[in-house]
């Protein structure tokens, strides 16, 4: 089993390419208020499990203090290369 099935996401970078479209994820973040400057499929929010879904499958073994609403997010550029993606 892959890694990241056991992490975020619901599927591969590449299955994220396969499985979505530009105008899917814009759409997706513009009905929640969120303005996309440059990312690409790969990173789709469609691709990654939902908070509240993760939340409740380990209500047993953790218990929630906070919940925080990210404001901006910052990833490296398209000239640096990651050695931990997929």
């Amino acid at each position: 089993m892959a890694g990241w099935i056991r992490a975020g996401r619901v599927m591969s970078r590449k299955a994220a390419h396969r499985q979505f479209t530009r105008v899917q994820m814009e759409e997706w973040l513009r009905g929640r208020g969120v303005r996309l400057r440059g990312g690409d499929l790969d990173e789709s929010p469609m691709a990654y499990r939902r908070l509240p879904d993760v939340l409740t499958r380990h209500a047993a073994s953790i218990r929630v203090l906070h919940q925080f609403r990210p404001i901006g997010v910052v990833m490296a550029g398209p000239d640096i290369v990651d050695p931990f993606k997929d």
